[in-house]
């Protein structure tokens, strides 16, 4: 059973490395989503503004005039792809792939803030709990400078990870919010190029 009990020390502790590496990582990811969110809100918020204020006399009826004004330089997320959905618009199955592309694009720019969340604790934990096993021995033999060091070992990579799991929740929070109304603008003009298709076909054998 002892010999066991050493495997699983042995392990426990060769991972402390790895670990800490991993929270270095993930500490300065977290650094440099915190720059990127920041410049992505900024352009962000003039397209919004711009959206807010085409959708209120938006209809099927000008959706041409619209889409000249679509800003073609913005690389926002929502704003690529309402470029896609017009381009598609003669296509009802293509709109619908397009929405859904959408949706993937989204959830990949989610993803290292749900690693963040996720991981940043996990990896955390770890950290502390592994130089625990070497404080308590160097308790257990009177040697406190040991048992200082792997106890500040343990402290500084929760902090760590706890700080990267803030960053990664607090963005994807907001990132949530934000690609929901993006989907829903998206949808209000899909919906819009539909009446319009739908209003040609009326059209079309009246005028036969």
């Amino acid at each position: 059973m002892q010999y066991i009990s050493n495997i699983l020390y042995w392990i426990s502790t060769g991972l402390l490395v790895p670990v800490i590496v991993l929270l270095i990582y993930f500490f300065l990811r977290a650094l440099v989503l915190v720059g990127t969110f920041f410049g992505q809100y900024l352009e962000l918020r003039r397209t919004e503004k711009f959206l807010q204020t085409e959708f209120k006399t938006l209809n099927a009826n000008n959706l041409s005039a619209f889409a000249e004004r679509m800003p073609k330089k913005n690389k926002t997320l929502v704003m690529v792809f309402l470029h896609r959905v017009w381009e598609s618009r003669h296509s009802a199955a293509m709109v619908e792939k397009t929405l859904g592309d959408f949706e993937i694009a989204a959830d990949k720019d989610l993803a290292i803030s749900k690693t963040l969340t996720k991981m940043g604790p996990m990896l955390g934990l770890m950290g502390t709990l592994i130089p625990m096993g070497p404080a308590l021995v160097g308790l257990a033999s009177g040697d406190i400078a040991s048992m200082a060091y792997n106890m500040q070992v343990a402290f500084a990579t929760t902090v760590v990870g706890l700080f990267s799991s803030a960053i990664g929740f607090a963005t994807l929070q907001i990132k949530q919010r934000w690609y929901m109304q993006d989907l829903n603008n998206l949808e209000y003009f899909a919906e819009l190029l539909k009446q319009n298709a739908e209003s040609h076909e009326t059209e079309t054998p009246a005028a036969e």
